[in-house]
C-alpha cells in the first residue's frame, strides 16, 4: 500500500508541475514518517522514498541510528526546541523550522563543536495564525540577516505550514505571498543565504503548493495512512 500511495504521490507531483511548466525532478518529496514504525520506512525506502521529514527529535535519533548507512535522509520538520538540537544535529540534512535568533545560535554552537555547517530553513507563520509557530512575514529578513552572520549555520530557504481547510484552493494565496516573500528575499543577494528551498504543502494542499512554486513538499497521510495518536 505504501509503494502505493508513493506512485500516486509522485505522479500527482507531475502532473502539478506539467499543469505549471515545471520539471518534476524541481521537486522532493519528504515523506511524513512521524509516529510510523521503522518497517514503514523501510518500505517507503524499497520504493525508491530517500528523505523522511520527523517532528519529534528523539524519535529522529531513533530511526536515524537504525537507519545508518543507508540511503535515508532525515529532515526535522517540526517545532525544535533548543535543547533538542544536540539530539538531532549528527542525523538530519535540513531543519525545517528556525523561527528565533535564539534557535539559529544553538545551531550554530552544536555545529562549530562538529566543524560542520547545518542547512536550515526560516518558518514563516504566513497565514499569521495565532496557533501556529513561525516569524512573521515582515520579520522575515531581519531574522535571515541575523542568522546570516553564524559561518555553520546556512539558510537555504523558507518553510510554512499553511491552515488546515477544506478546499486546498484557499491556502494558494499564502503560498503565493511565500513564493514572493523567497523571490524577494533571494534578490538581496545575502552572503550564506542560498533562498533556493522553498518547503510548503501537505497532504490536503501540496499539488497548489508545486503550483505555486514549492520546491519540497510534506506529505504523510498521503503515504502512510492515518496517524494513531493512541499508542
Amino acid at each position: 500500500m505504501i509503494a502505493e500511495n508513493l506512485e500516486n504521490v509522485r505522479a500527482r507531483i507531475a502532473e502539478a508541475c506539467q499543469r505549471v511548466g515545471r520539471d518534476p525532478s524541481e521537486v522532493t518529496l519528504i515523506a511524513v514518517s512521524k509516529t510510523k514504525p521503522l518497517s514503514d520506512i523501510e518500505e517507503a525506502m524499497q520504493a525508491g522514498q530517500i528523505d523522511f521529514g520527523e517532528n519529534y527529535p528523539q524519535e529522529l535519533k531513533l530511526k536515524a541510528e537504525a537507519l545508518s548507512g543507508t540511503a535515508a535522509k532525515f529532515h526535522q520538520i517540526g517545532h525544535l526546541q533548543r535543547n533538542k538540537v544536540r539530539a538531532i544535529i549528527d542525523h538530519v540534512v535540513l531543519i525545517h523550522a528556525v523561527d528565533s535568533e535564539r534557535l539559529a545560535a544553538q545551531i550554530e554552537a552544536e555545529a562549530a563543536k562538529r566543524d560542520r555547517i547545518c542547512d536550515v530553513l526560516i518558518e514563516v507563520n504566513v497565514a499569521g495564525e495565532e496557533s501556529k509557530f513561525g516569524v512573521s512575514p515582515k520579520d522575515t529578513l531581519p531574522l535571515i540577516l541575523e542568522i546570516a552572520k553564524l559561518p555553520h549555520v546556512h539558510v537555504r530557504g523558507l518553510m510554512t505550514i499553511a491552515p488546515y481547510v477544506e478546499d486546498p484552493e484557499s491556502n494558494r494565496i499564502h503560498f503565493q505571498n511565500l513564493h514572493a516573500l523567497a523571490v524577494d528575499i533571494k534578490s538581496k543577494n545575502i552572503d550564506n543565504v542560498s533562498m533556493d528551498v522553498l518547503s510548503m504543502g501537505m497532504t490536503g494542499d501540496f499539488e497548489v503548493a508545486v503550483e505555486e512554486g514549492a520546491t519540497m513538499v510534506r506529505v504523510g497521510t498521503g503515504i502512510f495512512g492515518a496517524r494513531d495518536y493512541t499508542v
